[in-house]
């Protein structure tokens, strides 16, 4: 059975989606996000916070981009205002605690149905909630059917009901045999699809050719429908084998993502669509990004905490935990894509949670061993561990993994402490020491490549919808996610509105 719907965002009046080129480009610049796309929730189960007043209090609250005291109200689930700090509020933070909205992740393959024994959404959404993160968007693979039809949507769907620790939203897939059919992908709620330029990995989801991907991006155009990408080409991709890690990584050199990027670029440009790239991992990659910003290239990209945090000559030969596609590079790269952090290139960190079984992980081959990071818990802790080291804020990255990934799939209300906006809260200490062990992680399969690390900063609470649902204490206490369902652009909306506005 499928939840039952209701409405979870203020109307607002409907306008149709224009084609030409320079109203797409004014939807990129944020100018009708809000309007674009109404939000539909399935309720997974009832609220307890049921018509209670509450109150919650912190001397450091990330609000409108800075830390500042306040007091945030909220009501059945639902921000109804900020006010100074109060220290008579129902929940006081620690001076140690600061207060962030929930965070968004929009890269997460939790892998049913079909591949529970890799992840599912009990463990997957747990761990989400283990880590601050309260809205999570699922890839349409690994699951078995893979997502790229409405009927394998709405197979998802049933499977997530009654499972989930968080809201979830979900991604659709576009494959070469289903280029006519995106459209009614997001017309079911998907809230955009992902293409592949080189081998997934898995038989049931096949790469896309740049005359494909430029047939994809028509016929999204058409709805102002988002195409994200896992850019790397193929020709450049090389056969790894043995254990040693630069070995692996040189098996797939920047060339094949900067030359990928170039072909995503060339292709929204022409159409006018919005393109994403996923997981960025070359640094060579992020002029091409600034230059196609500067021109008004429909397009945006993501990085990883893996990238950030973690260092290819450290890497441990023959340790499977750490191989993923497009690999982990050396410092000088990695310094680079902190600059594309901090000038604004990159415009979310998100997880690429993609856990396998442990036989699937193991080394010591490279070339045989799974090719994906479990991220999903951890993903703050480390960007932070690692920006404190550099002497960044704090406040510096956390738009990344809030606000950043929310506009990316037009959930404009989460990710932020606002009137109006889901009570959604991770409370973060950040100088709180620890090492990072595998055994505390929600996963389905308990691996890390961070395991053993020394960290700072960790996830004391997490609040859904008002509730408390996890500490750190007492781990997970309830599992009331919602379903997030986006509409299309153009639904329903007027034309002649439009060309008036």
């Amino acid at each position: 059975m499928r939840p039952a719907l209701r409405a979870s965002r203020g109307a607002g009046r409907r306008r149709r989606h224009r084609l030409g080129r320079a109203r797409r480009r004014d939807v990129a610049h944020g100018r009708r996000h809000e309007q674009a796309r109404r939000v539909r929730e399935a309720i997974a189960g009832p609220s307890p916070s049921g018509g209670d007043r509450v109150r919650i209090a912190a001397e450091r609250a990330f609000i409108d981009g800075a830390f500042s005291p306040a007091t945030v109200r909220f009501e059945d689930g639902v921000i109804t205002g900020i006010e100074r700090f109060d220290a008579s509020a129902d929940v006081v933070l620690s001076t140690a605690q600061v207060l962030l909205p929930g965070l968004v992740d929009t890269h997460v393959h939790l892998n049913e149905p079909g591949r529970t024994h890799w992840e599912g959404f009990a463990t997957g959404t747990a761990a989400a909630a283990a880590g601050g993160v309260t809205t999570v968007v699922d890839m349409p693979l690994n699951s078995l059917p893979v997502t790229t039809t409405v009927e394998a949507l709405e197979a998802k769907r049933t499977a997530a009901a009654g499972q989930l620790a968080v809201d979830l939203a979900y991604w659709g897939g576009a494959v070469p045999q289903n280029l006519s059919a995106l459209q009614p992908l997001l017309a079911a709620g998907a809230v955009g699809v992902k293409c592949f330029l080189a081998p997934s990995g898995i038989d049931e989801f096949d790469p896309l050719s740049i005359g494909d991907l430029e047939l994809a991006l028509t016929e999204l155009a058409e709805v102002d429908g988002l195409l994200i990408a896992h850019a790397e080409l193929d020709d450049h991709l090389g056969e790894a084998s043995g254990p040693v890690f630069t070995d692996f990584v040189a098996t797939r050199p920047p060339a094949a993502e900067v030359e990928a990027i170039r072909a995503v670029v060339e292709a929204a440009r022409r159409t006018g669509a919005r393109a994403h790239i996923v997981h960025v991992s070359a640094a060579e990659a992020l002029d091409v990004i600034r230059a196609a910003k500067a021109e008004g290239v429909r397009i945006t990209i993501e990085t990883c905490p893996h990238y950030l945090s973690l260092r290819a000559e450290e890497v441990p030969d023959g340790d499977g935990r750490f191989k993923c596609c497009p690999p982990i590079r050396d410092t000088a790269n990695q310094d680079a894509l902190w600059d594309g952090v901090l000038d604004g290139t990159i415009d979310a960190i998100v997880s690429d949670h993609s856990p396998a079984t442990l036989e699937l992980k193991a080394g010591p081959d490279l070339g045989t061993a799974w090719g994906g990071i479990a991220g999903l818990q951890t993903g703050l802790t480390a960007v932070w561990t690692e920006a404190r080291r550099r002497g960044i804020p704090l406040d510096a990255i956390l738009p990344l993994f809030t606000t950043g990934p929310a506009a990316l799939v037009r959930l404009g209300d989460r990710g932020r402490i606002a009137p109006g906006a889901p009570a959604h809260f991770a409370v973060f200490e950040p100088e709180l020491e620890h090492t990072l062990e595998e055994s505390a992680l929600e996963y389905r399969t308990k691996i890390s490549p961070w395991h053993g690390q020394r960290m700072h900063g960790a996830i004391t609470a997490t609040y859904l919808h008002g509730d408390e649902i996890y500490t750190r204490a007492r781990g997970l206490s309830s599992r009331r996610g919602r379903e997030v369902l986006a509409e299309p652009a153009s639904a329903g909306l007027d034309l002649d509105e439009e060309q008036a506005a």
